[in-house]
């Protein structure tokens, strides 16, 4: 019997992981997850019910019911959404629910990819290919700048580089699965490098570890 090969893709926020995360999983014909949607997803449900986000064992309920297969990118990614997200997000109670969810996830045949904050140190430490995908704050501020204006919104530069820094340390410095790289990942700086460039870095990755597999 083959076990499903997983790739987990870790990194901080607007470093690229979801762009090339999603390219990987489309070229190997894998399953993809961005866990960070599941968060969404869980406070999304607390909003539309009109519950509290405070109560741990409210949102844990919420989070056991979280469908993987119907997270919409589009709806979730609403500012308001992940302001509440970031809230339940720091609750253990939660972080185990979806942890055991995106574990279950990761099983899928033929394999799958898993991208968020903890993937190769927490859900799934045992991936035969862990990549942690980083960029200088900097350059992640101006790509979400960018990407912003790109798509017809006003954006301050300014600020999303104080909002990148500060997830940075919110995320970094949180007592439960704080993000750093599994000791056996992958360190893939994308800050000077193109999409492309990242893709056939880690595509070259990946297929060392898939014949490694074989």
């Amino acid at each position: 019997m083959t076990t499903p090969f997983t790739i987990a893709i870790d990194g901080p926020a607007a470093a690229g992981k979801g762009t090339l995360s999603r390219r990987i999983a489309e070229e190997y014909g894998f399953h993809h997850l961005d866990t960070g949607l599941t968060y969404r997803a869980t406070a999304k449900a607390l909003l539309d019910a009109g519950l509290p986000l405070d109560d741990e064992t409210v949102a844990e309920t919420m989070a056991r019911k979280v469908d993987l297969s119907g997270l919409d990118r589009a709806v979730l990614s609403k500012h308001e959404i992940g302001e509440a997200a970031s809230k339940i997000a720091v609750m253990p109670a939660v972080r185990r629910a979806l942890v055991d969810a995106q574990r279950a996830f990761s099983l899928k045949e033929p394999g799958t990819v898993l991208d968020g904050r903890d993937i190769g140190t927490v859900v799934c430490p045992d991936a035969p290919v862990k990549i942690y995908v980083t960029a200088s704050a900097e350059v992640r501020a101006r790509r979400r700048y960018d990407e912003i204006v790109n798509a017809g919104g006003s954006a301050d530069y300014a600020a999303i580089f104080e909002d990148v820094k500060r997830r940075d340390e919110r995320d970094m410095g949180r007592a439960d699965s704080p993000l750093r790289p599994a000791e056996d990942a992958y360190l893939l700086d994308t800050s000077e490098m193109s999409i492309e460039a990242a893709f056939q870095t880690a595509k070259s990755i990946i297929d060392a570890g898939l014949s490694r597999n074989a």
